[in-house]
């Protein structure tokens, strides 16, 4: 059996002129041509359309991005910004490929070594969780 990182079969199609708003978390492959006002997770590859626009955080296994992403993208296995891509967001990966004229407006860590993007991993994942807190910095609960 194929790993859903080889698999080149989508599972997922959101297509041109469709909008969700919300988490989504898809088992495989997703292409993504519409627009996504949310999270979106998969456990395989995860294609951005040119077109495509996704206002949230983006974690698959390996990212190719062709339009707009406002939020973080985490792919272990890589991520491809094409030139007609933007990412306004953080990218965390092992492999990372940026076409010409791409902006990248964010942290960008990218180590070709398990251990090392394990470590870095953790740190964004606790990060992302403080942010999230309804705790405030002070310790105090925010109403």
């Amino acid at each position: 059996m194929a790993s859903s990182i080889k698999d080149i079969s989508i599972n997922t199609l959101i297509g041109p002129g469709t909008f969700i708003r919300g988490e989504m978390k898809v088992a495989g492959f997703v292409r993504v041509d519409g627009d996504i006002d949310g999270d979106l997770q998969a456990s395989g590859r995860i294609i951005i359309g040119e077109n495509a626009r996704i206002r949230g955080d983006v974690q698959g296994q390996i990212v190719t991005v062709g339009g707009v992403v406002e939020g973080d993208v985490v792919a272990p296995e890589g991520i491809v910004i094409l030139s007609s891509g933007m990412v306004i967001g953080s990218v965390l990966t092992k492999r990372l490929s940026v076409s010409e004229s791409v902006l990248l407006h964010g942290y960008c860590f990218a180590v070709d070594d398990q251990e090392r993007f394990d470590a870095a991993y953790l740190k964004y994942s606790n990060k992302k969780a403080l942010a999230n807190s309804r705790y405030s910095a002070s310790g105090n609960r925010e109403s």
